[in-house]
C-alpha cells in the first residue's frame, strides 16, 4: 500500500489521491485526505453511491484537522468483487477493510444505506468504533423502510422525465428552496474533475435495493448496546427512509444527539451543510488517541 504521510497534506476531497487495497484478495478502492495521525473519520456511503458521491461541503469541513477515509464497497464503483446482498455482509467487508489498513479504532460518519451498515459494524464490532454519525437513516426493521423500493423508482421515474439526476427528487424536498438545494449539491459533486470513479452497474443498484428492503423486514438489533456517543440527523421530510426513524434511533441509542433540519427532505444534511458541517466538526472533535495506531 502507498505511504503519502511525508507529502502535502491534502484537504480538498476534489484532490482526494485514488487508491486500491487487497482485501482478502479483492480490490478495495478508496480515497484518503487529511492530517494523518490518530482515529481516522471513515465515511459509509448511500443506496447507488460511489466515491464521486459525498458532498465536498461535508467532507472538506472535517478533513481541515482529521483523516478522513472513503471507500467503495464491494462491487460499486472501481471495486472488485460483487455487491452483496445482506447489508450485514457489507458491514463484514468494511471492518475486512478496516482491519486491513490496519485499524483497530474508527469514527464513523455514514448516509443512509450507510448508515444501515455502520449499525450492523457497531452491533457486531462495537470495539471497533469510537464516535458514530448517522444520517438520513433508520434501524434495522424500521417501519416503512421497506417500501423504499417504491419511492426510489418513482423518483427515477420523475428524474428521467424531467432531464433531472435522481437526487434531486430523493434527497430534497421539490417547493422553490428544494429545488435550488439539490441542484447546488449535483454541481458539487462534480467538482472533482481527475481519477473521477466508475458509475454504479444497475445489477449493483438493485442488489443494495434488495439488501434495504431485507434489512427493513427483519427483526430489530438490540441497540441498546450501543454506547459510543452518536449524533443522528436528517430532514423533516424524509421521503426515502422516513424521519420517524431518526426518532426511533434516538431513543433507542441512549445518549445520542439528535437534529432535525426543517424543510428538507432525506437530503437535510446536504441542504443544511453550512450548519451542519461545524456541528459534525465539533462532535468528531480531535483524532487523539493513547493507543498506536498503524497508519495507512
Amino acid at each position: 500500500m502507498n505511504d503519502d504521510s511525508t507529502g502535502p497534506v491534502i484537504t480538498s476531497y476534489a484532490q482526494a489521491p485514488a487508491k486500491t487495497l487487497n482485501v482478502k484478495g479483492t480490490s478495495i478502492a478508496y480515497r484518503e485526505l487529511g492530517p494523518r495521525g490518530g482515529i481516522p473519520v471513515v465515511f459509509f456511503v448511500h443506496l447507488a453511491a460511489t466515491l464521486d458521491n459525498w458532498d465536498p461541503r461535508i467532507i472538506d469541513p472535517i478533513a481541515a484537522n482529521r483523516h478522513v477515509i472513503t471507500f467503495d464497497q464491494q462491487g460499486v464503483g472501481a471495486s472488485g468483487g460483487k455487491v452483496r446482498p445482506t447489508i450485514e455482509q457489507a458491514a463484514e467487508d468494511a471492518y475486512d477493510f478496516l482491519t486491513t489498513l490496519g485499524y483497530s479504532e474508527v469514527d464513523v460518519f455514514s448516509f443512509s444505506m450507510g448508515g444501515m451498515i455502520a449499525q450492523d459494524l457497531v452491533v457486531k464490532h462495537p470495539q471497533l468504533v469510537r464516535k458514530l454519525v448517522l444520517t438520513g437513516t433508520g434501524p434495522r426493521g424500521g417501519k416503512d423502510m421497506d417500501k423504499v423500493d417504491r419511492v426510489t423508482y418513482y423518483d427515477i421515474l420523475r428524474a428521467t422525465l424531467t432531464r433531472s439526476d435522481p437526487k434531486e427528487f430523493l434527497f430534497f424536498n421539490r417547493d422553490a428552496v428544494g429545488k435550488s438545494a439539490g441542484k447546488a449539491f449535483v454541481k458539487r459533486l462534480q467538482e472533482r474533475t481527475v481519477d473521477r470513479d466508475k458509475n454504479m452497474s444497475l445489477r449493483g443498484f438493485q442488489t443494495q435495493l434488495s439488501a434495504i428492503k431485507k434489512y427493513g423486514r427483519s427483526a430489530p438489533s438490540d441497540l441498546s448496546i450501543v454506547t459510543q456517543p452518536t449524533l443522528i440527523a436528517n430532514g423533516d421530510h424524509d421521503r426515502m427512509v422516513p424521519s420517524v426513524l431518526s426518532e426511533d434511533l434516538h431513543r433507542r441509542i441512549k445518549g445520542s444527539e439528535l437534529i432535525i433540519y426543517p424543510n428538507s427532505g432525506h437530503g437535510g444534511i446536504f441542504q443544511y451543510h453550512d450548519e451542519f458541517a461545524p456541528v459534525a466538526v465539533d462532535f468528531l472533535g480531535s483524532g487523539s488517541t493513547s493507543q498506536d495506531e498503524v497508519q495507512a
